[in-house]
C-alpha cells in the first residue's frame, strides 16, 4: 500500500529488529498514522529518495541521555524517516500543533502530524520528531509494551486476502491527507482512482466524465455541497450509480437532514484497509447482482 503512496522517484524500505513484543494500539488509527508520516516523508523529498518504515523493541532506563523526551519503560518503537529538506528549529517546536504546515499554501491542511500526535497520546505513547534542514527528517513513535503475546481480538478471516477488482473508483474528500491514504488503498486493491476535492469540484468531474462504477464521498464537506447533495445531483447525471459515504461518528447524522433519501451504506472514519477493502468489494457486488 505504501508504494501507492510515493511517486516513481519515492522508494520505501522497511526495516525490523527482530522480536518487537506487542503494544495496545488502535490497528485503523496506526495505519493511518504510518501513512500520515509516509506522505509527508515523500513530500519532502521532492528530488527523489527513499523513506524508511522501521519497527523495533526499546527500553528506556533512568537518565538516558538517548531518549530524555521519553519516560523510563519498555516500548515498541515505530518510526518514518526521509532525507528530505527537513525543518527549521524554529518550525520544528510547532509541528504538532493544528493546522500548523511547513508546507506551501495549498499543499496540505496541517492536520497530519496533530493527528498522529493526538493518536499516539491516547494510547498512553510519546512521539519524538528530530529534523536538520537540508538533511531530512525522523519521527519515532514509542508505545507501551504488554505481556500479551498476541492481539487482543484477531481480525475475521486473517489469513484471508483482502478482496480488490479492477473497477473505477471516484473518492471524494476535502482532507487532503485523507483523500491521499484512501487513493492509496484503494490503488493497492487494484482499482483505478479518480480524485476531487470537494462536492463543487466533483460535480464538474462528472459533466466530463460519467464511466463511474461506484461514488465513495465523505458526508460533511465545505463549499456548499456536501456528500449528501452530491450522491443525489450525481444520480441524476450517472443513474444507479453505486455510493459509498464515508464520515466521522457525528458526521453521519448528516444524512438524516438532507435530501439523500436512501439507505446508503457507510464507512465510519478512521476505518482498517480490511475494512475499506470489504466494504467497497460488497457495494460493487451488490450493484452487479
Amino acid at each position: 500500500m505504501l508504494k501507492h503512496t510515493v511517486d516513481g522517484n519515492v522508494g520505501v524500505e522497511t526495516r525490523g529488529a527482530g522480536e518487537t513484543g506487542c503494544a495496545l494500539v488502535d490497528p485503523a488509527q496506526l495505519e493511518s498514522a504510518i501513512l500520515n508520516l509516509v506522505i509527508n516523508a515523500r513530500d519532502a523529498m521532492p528530488g527523489g529518495g527513499t523513506v524508511i518504515v522501521e519497527t523495533s523493541h526499546v527500553d528506556v532506563t533512568e537518565g538516558d541521555e538517548d531518549y530524555r523526551a521519553v519516560p523510563p519503560g519498555s516500548y515498541v518503537m515505530v518510526s518514518v524517516s526521509d532525507s528530505g529538506t527537513g525543518i527549521a528549529p524554529a518550525e520544528l517546536e510547532r509541528v504538532f500543533e493544528p493546522f500548523f504546515t511547513t508546507k506551501d499554501v495549498g499543499s496540505g491542511t496541517g492536520l497530519g502530524l496533530s493527528m498522529v500526535y493526538g493518536f499516539v497520546k491516547q494510547s498512553g505513547g510519546h512521539i519524538v520528531i528530530a529534523s536538520q534542514p537540508g538533511e531530512g527528517t525522523t519521527v519515532r513513535l514509542y508505545f507501551p509494551r504488554t505481556q500479551a503475546e498476541g492481539p487482543v481480538a484477531a481480525q475475521p478471516h486473517p489469513t484471508q486476502k483482502n478482496p480488490g477488482g479492477n473497477e473505477r473508483i471516484f473518492v471524494v474528500e476535502d482532507n487532503d491527507m485523507v483523500r491521499s491514504t484512501v487513493t492509496a488503498q484503494l490503488l493497492a486493491l487494484g482499482y483505478t482512482v479518480v480524485e476531487a476535492a470537494s462536492g463543487a469540484d466533483a460535480l464538474k468531474v462528472l459533466a466530463e466524465d460519467r464511466n463511474f462504477d461506484l461514488l465513495f464521498t465523505d458526508v460533511a464537506m465545505p463549499g456548499g455541497v456536501n456528500g449528501a447533495q452530491l450522491a443525489s445531483r450525481a444520480r441524476q447525471i450517472v443513474p444507479a450509480l453505486p455510493v459509498l459515504f464515508t464520515s466521522g461518528y457525528a458526521d453521519s447524522a448528516l444524512l438524516d437532514n438532507s435530501d439523500w433519501s436512501e439507505d446508503a451504506p457507510m464507512l465510519s472514519k478512521p476505518h482498517r484497509f480490511s475494512d475499506l477493502a470489504r466494504k467497497v468489494r460488497d457495494v460493487l457486488d451488490a450493484r452487479a447482482g
